[in-house]
């Protein structure tokens, strides 16, 4: 089972959670202990009313690891129970970087002060030492990992999916849905509806471990002969068009080309043949072909070898 869904902060504020398709929406609450986004609890509200699943995070800033865990806390104390509540844990404005005790230090205070294990967001890079950071913890992983900068919408199966166990992948910045002109970021939540609620649960279990988080074997690939054979029964097209469809399944056009060929007979040589002339007789021609008068006689359906006249078309091979 997935969900998708949206993150979102100040940057998309007057964003109309109730126009844009997700499962779920988390929400910035929070950065240090002087920062409160101001579109947060609007976000919030709308998004509830949506029927979205909710979250919130606190962007961990360094600094007093208890005071930062308190201001969220107290700035969060009306959706304690029903949302998830997340640690985003970057390089950038984190005077903390690389510190893995004070991220524990606030994380073990915001469950003391709400009964939830919150949840740990960071990037694919450092995934050893955050998963180890999360295990210890027994919270949930939130990975950041894009394959490139380019428009998308919902994946499936975004890239590099499976490399790691986690609860909530997040694989691009730049995602676009109906709903709102901008980019979003988009993630997939390896989990169902029930299992968020047993996140944001007080004093609740997280419900996915990195075993259940990774999603289903991909189905086995086709074989180049099966997709050789698809492309000549029309299943992919022509022209550009096709090589853009094999291109994007993972298929090498020029090779299932070359396998078409092959099927064709395209890449087979043209018979050879030879018409006779004045003069000529089957042995010779045989001779010159590397044959014998027989093999020629028995291609061409000759009865009688010395029976041959001029303009009489033989097979050669």
């Amino acid at each position: 089972m997935i969900m998708n869904g949206i993150d979102v902060s100040n940057w998309q504020a007057g964003i109309n959670l109730a126009a844009v398709p997700a499962d779920f929406v988390i929400m910035k609450a929070t950065q240090g202990t002087n920062y409160i986004s101001p579109d947060c609890d609007r976000q919030y509200q709308q998004a509830k009313k949506a029927g979205r699943l909710l979250g919130v995070y606190h962007y961990v800033a360094g600094g007093n690891a208890i005071a930062e865990a308190d201001y969220f806390v107290n700035n969060i104390k009306g959706y304690i129970g029903e949302a998830i509540l997340v640690l985003d844990w970057e390089i950038e404005q984190n005077h903390a970087w690389g510190n893995y005790e004070y991220l524990k230090q606030v994380a073990r205070r915001v469950k003391e002060r709400t009964g939830v294990i919150p949840i740990i967001y960071s990037m694919a890079g450092i995934y050893n030492g955050i998963s180890a950071v999360a295990k210890e913890l027994n919270a949930g992983l939130w990975i950041a990992q894009y394959a490139d900068n380019n428009p998308t919408g919902y994946q499936a199966h975004p890239w590099n999916e499976g490399a790691y166990g986690c609860a909530i992948r997040q694989y691009t910045s730049a995602g676009r849905l109906p709903g709102y002109n901008g980019n979003l970021d988009l993630n997939i939540a390896y989990m169902d509806a029930n299992a968020w609620r047993k996140y944001a649960a007080k004093n609740g279990k997280p419900a996915a471990t990195p075993a259940q988080s990774k999603p289903a074997p991909a189905p086995a690939k086709k074989s180049e002969d099966t997709i050789a054979a698809e492309v000549i029964a029309g299943k992919w097209g022509n022209g550009q068009d096709r090589i853009n469809r094999l291109k994007k399944a993972g298929y090498n056009p020029a090779t299932i080309q070359a396998k078409v060929n092959a099927k064709l007979g395209a890449n087979k040589p043209a018979a050879r043949t030879y018409t006779v002339r004045a003069g000529d007789n089957l042995s010779a021609i045989a001779a010159r072909y590397g044959t014998t008068y027989q093999a020629l006689a028995a291609k061409n359906g000759i009865a009688n070898p010395n029976l041959i006249y001029p303009g009489q078309v033989l097979k050669i091979d």
